[in-house]
């Protein structure tokens, strides 16, 4: 399975702050935004990763991840020139993904929980048995999302674009995992009348086939949609609360990477030597010593 990380769009509700710099470069406590969904998609297991940005922010990501190797990845990009849709991510990775199964994830989106990679290792495992997978979370404002409501068994009944009278308060998450259809599908779309491919019409599409599975995230998850003023603030607190009481960093590639294997102790030393300054590198260099 391979991986694709949307990091586009104008970032307009976070302007004059994203006005020279795109918003999944700027900080939420003590990392980049991007941070947190690219080891998301490593905790689900993914080492072929997909960046997909606009031309102005796609050297700033080329210098900040490189082409992954020193986390054991293989990091490409590809240009989006404009908004064009959630969807159309998947248009553009049709070549890269080679008609095998992927997992989608927002630049913008933060989630963290003791099962997460759990849940994300069952979406792993639905899209390369030839479905879908998306994630839901009761949210306050779900208005502003797409929206899944449920039948009294659990399963999903249906699923609608910002309504403007929401049938449920769940939203559907900014992680996504698909089988190979998934881009000729997402090609096959109409633009919607804001002249973009909706995530939600490929949903849709399995969901009428039968091939969707939703998962709720309940009590224990955290999604946090770092979009707004207020929410990128509220990603950060939570970030720090979590890092401070514990101990432990949240969505630190280098630590998901030497987890996982695919670093060593002596490549996870190299990459801390240079980032002692800001307390990050003396993190990671303990992090050896705890597992020596």
């Amino acid at each position: 399975m391979k991986g694709i990380l949307l990091a586009g769009g104008a970032g307009t509700r976070l302007h004059p702050a994203t006005l020279a710099v795109s918003k999944q470069l700027m900080p939420v406590y003590d990392k980049p935004m991007v941070y947190y969904p690219l080891t998301v998609l490593m905790l689900a297991g993914i080492r072929e990763i997909l960046v997909i940005s606009t031309p102005h922010d796609l050297p700033l990501f080329r210098r900040l991840l490189g082409d992954g190797s020193g986390w054991g990845l293989r990091i490409t990009y590809a240009e989006q020139d404009r908004p064009r849709g959630i969807a159309h991510a998947l248009v553009l990775a049709e070549e890269f993904l080679d008609g095998g199964p992927s997992a989608l994830v927002l630049g913008d989106n933060l989630f963290h929980g003791a099962e997460l990679e759990q849940r994300l290792a069952e979406g792993r495992a639905a899209a390369e048995g030839g479905n879908a997978t998306v994630f839901a979370y009761r949210v306050s404002d779900p208005h502003r999302y797409g929206v899944v409501e449920f039948g009294a068994d659990g399963r999903a009944l249906s699923l609608e674009e910002k309504p403007s009278q929401p049938r449920s308060e769940w939203a559907v998450t900014g992680m996504y995992f698909y089988d190979g259809r998934a881009p000729r599908r997402a090609a096959a779309l109409a633009p919607s009348p804001r002249g973009e491919l909706e995530i939600t019409d490929v949903n849709r599409g399995y969901l009428d086939e039968d091939a969707l599975r939703v998962v709720r995230l309940g009590r224990g998850y955290a999604w946090l949609d770092t979009g707004t003023h207020d929410s990128l603030l509220e990603a950060g607190e939570f970030v720090r609360a979590i890092e401070k009481r514990t101990g432990e960093k949240i969505a630190a590639p280098e630590e998901v990477a030497f987890r996982k294997g695919l670093i060593d102790a002596d490549q996870l030393r190299v990459l801390a030597k240079p980032l002692r300054n800001s307390g990050y590198g003396t993190y990671l260099e303990a992090l050896i010593a705890r597992l020596d």
